[in-house]
């Protein structure tokens, strides 16, 4: 991903350097329009890479908490299957989000357009912090849904469901163990990243060409790249984690867990089908 981005990025610099300066007060649509296409490539695939690589991480930490290990190949062999309802959540997600925010920029636009500047000033801060709550909210009611519909195999709405009644009775504890984590990731990563970036930057001291340029961007996209490494894992594992802490705590998986490491009553079950199990179930 941080490859495809890269290239997304130098591609128009390159071209913006082989440009024709015969008119350098007029800007070069033809770059232009290939930059935002390029970016906008770049963002789907990225988009479309995250979805995957958090279904096969999934798979992979769902496999460890049995104390099971699995290759690449059966991990793309189980993911293969879910890849259609995981894209549909994504494009789920991204439509509700899309609608508050569009909600809120016509709200805003008619308080300006009927009373004016300050009124829409007033209506939008306590408005903008309310859908932010309720996106917060949101996020973190759903949070499970992407595991559930890998390893539990449910379908989109039903995993949405499901991931509400898990998280209910421990909302405050998943969303606070969720903000540490991004903190945690954010301040590893950025430490990861920052060596690249001040040499990057030390390049560009006192102007910059083109060639420098894109040296700069190759070597922080090398940085960004190593930091993802490190705590793409690290998020993935978090969240299957807490959702097993979750199922433990409200199903008592705890028992389902013992028996698939110890190779008890499910021995003879691949330990993916243990998350199957439903409280109660024979």
């Amino acid at each position: 991903m941080q490859i495809i981005t890269l290239i997304a990025t130098v591609v128009p610099l390159a071209a913006y350097g082989r440009m024709s300066s015969d008119r350098p007060d007029r800007p070069n649509f033809g770059v232009v329009g290939g930059y935002l296409a390029s970016v906008s490539g770049s963002m789907l695939v990225t988009w479309l890479g995250s979805m995957l690589l958090s279904g096969m991480l999934t798979v992979i930490v769902g496999r460890a908490v049995f104390g099971s290990s699995i290759t690449i190949g059966e991990t793309w062999a189980r993911i293969r299957g879910r890849l259609l309802p995981l894209f549909g959540l994504a494009v789920l997600e991204a439509a509700v989000l899309a609608a508050l925010v569009g909600l809120v920029v016509v709200l805003i636009a008619l308080a300006a357009a009927v009373a004016g500047g300050a009124a829409a000033v007033l209506l939008g801060i306590p408005l903008t912090l309310a859908v932010v709550a309720l996106a917060i909210y949101l996020y973190t009611v759903v949070l499970f849904a992407p595991v559930l519909i890998v390893l539990e195999r449910l379908p989109v709405i039903e995993a949405i469901t499901r991931s509400f009644a898990l998280i209910r009775h421990g909302f405050w504890r998943v969303l606070g163990i969720r903000v540490l984590t991004y903190i945690v990731a954010a301040v590893v990563s950025g430490a990861v990243a920052a060596p690249f970036s001040i040499v990057s930057q030390v390049m560009t001291i006192g102007g910059a060409s083109i060639g420098l340029l894109l040296a700069g961007t190759t070597i922080t996209a090398i940085g960004g790249a190593i930091g993802q490494i490190i705590t793409a894992p690290f998020n993935a594992g978090v969240i299957v984690l807490l959702y097993a802490d979750r199922r433990m705590r409200a199903e008592a998986f705890d028992l389902v867990l013992q028996s698939g490491a110890n190779g008890g009553a499910y021995a003879d079950t691949s330990t993916d089908n243990l998350w199957l199990t439903r409280p109660f179930a024979g």
